[in-house]
Parts: C-alpha cells; sequence; structure tokens
C-alpha cells in the first residue's frame, strides 16, 4: 500500500501549497487559472479518447455507456445531491472542482493498474509516476477551488486501496480490453469536466459517472454467457 499512501500524500501535499498560493492571487489570475484548468482537462480527457478509440473491439459500447449511465444519474440527481452536500461547507463551486479532481485522480490506467502491480508483483512505478502527476493537478485544482479539494485524496486512498485489497480477483478481470472501454469514458467524462470549466456548456459530469459502470457490467455479462 505504500504507492497508494505516497499518492494520497501528494495530493494533500499539492492540496495544502495550492490553497496557500489562492490566498494571494489577484482576480485576473484566479480567473486565468480557471481557463487553464479547463482547457487542461478538456485536452486530457479528448487524449484519453483518441488514443483507446482504435483499440475498440465494442465501437458503440461507450455511447450506450454515456446513454445509460447519464440516464441513471440523472434519475438519481447525484450531481444535485453532491452539489447541496459541498454548498454546505464551502462558498464557491467546490463541487465542479471535486468531480473534476476525482475523475482526474481515479479514472485513469495508472490509478487501476497501479494498486495491482503494488499488489501481485510489489512494484510502486505506476503508483509513483502517477503520484507526481496527481502533485502539480491538485496544486492547480487547489489554487482554483481551495482547500476542499483535499477531499479527493480520501477518496483516492479508498478507490486504489479496493482495488489493492482485490488484486487477486481484479488483475484476470481487468483484461485490455475492458480498460480501454473504461478510458474511453472516462476520458467523456473528464473532457465535459473541462468543458464545465470552461463554462461553455454545464455538463453535469457527476450525473455521468454510473457511465463507468456499463462496462464493467457488460464484460461481466459477456463473460457469463458468451
Amino acid at each position: 500500500m505504500i504507492g497508494t499512501i505516497v499518492n494520497t500524500a501528494t495530493i494533500v501535499t499539492g492540496t495544502l501549497i495550492g490553497s496557500t498560493i489562492k490566498k494571494g492571487l489577484k482576480p485576473e489570475i484566479h480567473s486565468a487559472l480557471f481557463t487553464a484548468m479547463g482547457l487542461s482537462a478538456t485536452g486530457l480527457g479528448i487524449n484519453s479518447v483518441v488514443q483507446n478509440m482504435p483499440k475498440s473491439n465494442y465501437p458503440v459500447l461507450f455511447i450506450l455507456s454515456l446513454a445509460i449511465g447519464s440516464l441513471l444519474g440523472t434519475t438519481l440527481d447525484i450531481h444535485g445531491k453532491f452539489d447541496r452536500l459541498t454548498k454546505r461547507f464551502s462558498s464557491g463551486n467546490l463541487s465542479q472542482g471535486l468531480s473534476t479532481a476525482i475523475l482526474l485522480f481515479c479514472i485513469g490506467t495508472l490509478s487501476i493498474l497501479g494498486p495491482i502491480q503494488s499488489a501481485i508483483n510489489g512494484d510502486n512505478t505506476y503508483l509513483f509516476t502517477n503520484a507526481t502527476l496527481d502533485f502539480v493537478t491538485s496544486m492547480v485544482l487547489a489554487s482554483t477551488y481551495g482547500l476542499g479539494i483535499a477531499i479527493s485524496s480520501v477518496i483516492l486512498f479508498f478507490w486504489q486501496g479496493s482495488i489493492y485489497v482485490c488484486a487477486g480477483l481484479l488483475s484476470n478481470f481487468l483484461t485490455p480490453d475492458l480498460l480501454t472501454e473504461i478510458s474511453i469514458v472516462g476520458g467523456f467524462l473528464i473532457a465535459s469536466s473541462g468543458i464545465g470549466i470552461l463554462e461553455l456548456k454545464d455538463c453535469k459530469t457527476l450525473n455521468m459517472l454510473p457511465s463507468l459502470l456499463v462496462p464493467i457490467v457488460f464484460f461481466i455479462l459477456k463473460n457469463l454467457f458468451f
């Protein structure tokens, strides 16, 4: 678990640095950071989609995933509930920042394969690499949204910790095909977060989170019946 602990610590450290920097920022610099974060998230999301789309053996699965997941998330009003919860503890738009942070930190090949490599082979290379990326990202996010971004480190810890504990089972289940589909859907969600930050359209990305479960369910059913 050392890799996950380091990854969690870098997010907390990056958040502390970023939130400290935020206090001395002028409004125009604060606005520039919002724009930079929005463009970065959009670019990372598009990159994930472009890289993984050609590898997909199920070219319409991501469409079904986004449609079914969005329908389920909207019905459950995940975005609304999360927004109301965060507003109890923050006067800013923390929910938007947290949703972006959770997606960037948790939904990626390094964050999924890292705990498996660590548990099975004792190799923390993926997690240390992920920690470096997350340190910079958390610093930028916190300079924009504040100290509340640290909450995402708790979610990351339990996310990677669960994968680590279940590594023996997940190592066979998390095939390259499944990771490809999750990465495509995750890329769209990260890009939608960026679009929201840029205020081009409020995509309510949190309502789309169940989309990540659809490829998993599809592959479970596929293995059971085909």
